[in-house]
């Protein structure tokens, strides 16, 4: 009875991480929303692809260019020697000197028509930007959900952690207890060794504890950004998404972030086509040129010139090589709209993949949860039983570490359940710091946009680089 007793309060005060809500109360916990917040800020994948999307919006200033002049100064200074000579009169006049011809001029050009490249070439750049942004979004995704995982782990691994350390303190007090009975008569040396040889496992599942346990950690340290604490109880996050399977359907393929980059993928090509038609097309420029010499030669002291000239250029053929990329950019077109359908087909997998695994996490819990009341009450009664004789010391051995076992996959089976919400928000593209309500400034990428689209000269970057 002592025992069991024992046994009892030990494992009850572990039932508090076995349903993972250590640390519940606790104001100095860290809470999964803290932790995603902060692998939303530090997360170096995620600020890596912030700065590819800064780097794509350069795309459009560069192609807004073509709507500009390009203009160019020139200035040129040197020494000349000159010797003449002329007859006059049957005399040989030499004349000869030395000057310093210099001059200055400025050039303009502008594009005036050129096949309609221009405007395709901005639209093709918000394009990229539109798909780079989506590319982001699947990033921070992966990176959400990635940290929700870690977080779990790590508070999966600690629950298990602290029922296998107080697994082996009970299996060291029912060692304690047979050989007080074997030093009586009360059981056998048999009875002694069973309890010996179930401590030695019980350790060694420790020791197994212990390395998931500082695996999970290192893991969190590498997603979240910052060594864990104390961690809170995490809730599911099931509300957030669709509550039917079709409708979640549904939702992940129009709304998934590589459905959407896919699509603008799509818009990108299409245009690519139409700028590579656009070279069979004529080309229209204007040039104006002002220029200023002086000390041109001995006889021409200054010149000043002024010219502004329009060229038309048609071209009539180039070898076949614009053909040929027409043709390359119609097949790459094609090839994304087959990449758009896979994109629709995997994030519809992956959306009833996670519907699949977050009912059956639901069903485990009922489960496990049965399962841990019936082994409760079944290790009592094998100890009442083996008190009076009628059960052995292997019984009771067997029913604690069936006990232990319920408890364990409790504890898996609720890191299962929000695990997979979080996922199943993920697939329908629902998985952001917003919907989240994370406690977080939120980054916007259209911000840096604005910043840079109309910008026509400068080197710094809008944060002062």
């Amino acid at each position: 009875m002592q025992v069991a007793t024992r046994y009892r309060q030990r494992l009850g005060a572990a039932v508090i991480a076995a349903t993972l809500a250590a640390g519940a109360g606790s104001a100095l916990a860290d809470t999964l929303p803290g932790a995603l917040a902060q692998a939303y800020q530090n997360n170096p994948q995620l600020n890596s692809q912030r700065a590819i999307v800064r780097a794509t919006d350069e795309n459009v200033p560069t192609a807004l260019s073509g709507y500009r002049p390009s203009i160019s100064a020139s200035a040129s200074v040197g020494r000349q020697y000159q010797r003449t000579e002329n007859q006059q009169g049957g005399l040989t006049v030499v004349t000869e000197g030395d000057f310093t011809p210099r001059g200055v001029g400025i050039t303009g050009t502008q594009t005036l028509f050129n096949g309609y490249q221009t405007g395709n070439r901005v639209r093709q750049a918000e394009g990229q930007v539109s798909a780079a942004r989506e590319t982001l979004r699947l990033i921070e995704q992966n990176v959400l959900l990635n940290g929700a995982t870690a977080y779990m782990n790590l508070l999966r691994d600690t629950a298990i952690l602290d029922l296998q350390r107080r697994n082996v303190e009970v299996l060291q007090e029912q060692l304690r207890q047979t050989r007080d009975r074997f030093a009586v008569g009360e059981v056998t040396r048999t009875d002694v060794a069973q309890s010996e040889s179930r401590l030695a496992a019980g350790r060694s599942q420790v020791s197994q504890a212990e390395s998931n346990y500082t695996s999970s950690k290192a893991t969190y340290r590498q997603v979240i950004g910052v060594e864990p604490g104390k961690l809170a109880a995490a809730t599911p996050v099931d509300r957030l998404s669709p509550g039917t399977l079709p409708a979640a359907v549904d939702t992940g393929r129009a709304q998934n972030p590589s459905v959407t980059a896919a699509m603008f993928g799509i818009d990108v090509q299409a245009l690519q086509v139409k700028i590579n038609e656009g070279t069979l097309l004529p080309t229209l420029t204007a040039t104006a040129n002002v220029q200023q010499s002086w000390d041109v030669s001995p006889t021409t002291p200054n010149q000043f010139s002024a010219s502004v000239i329009g060229q038309l250029s048609v071209p009539l053929y180039q070898g076949g090589a614009n053909y040929a990329q027409i043709r390359s950019a119609k097949e790459t077109l094609g090839q994304k709209r087959l990449d758009l359908d896979t994109a629709r087909d995997q994030a519809q997998a992956n959306v009833v993949q996670a519907w699949g695994q977050l009912t059956a996490a639901k069903a485990q819990i009922e489960a496990t949860q049965a399962q841990v009341s019936a082994a409760e009450i079944a290790l009592n009664g094998v100890r009442e039983e083996a008190r009076v004789g009628q059960r052995t010391t292997l019984d009771v051995l067997n029913a604690q570490q069936e006990l232990v076992n319920a408890r364990v996959a409790l504890v898996t089976a609720q890191r299962d359940r929000v695990v997979a919400s979080y996922t199943l928000l993920s697939a329908v593209g629902r998985l952001s710091p917003v919907v989240l309500g994370l406690p977080t400034s939120i980054y916007d990428p259209v911000t840096h946009y604005h910043q840079v689209r109309d910008a026509w000269a400068g080197t710094r970057t809008p944060d002062g680089r």
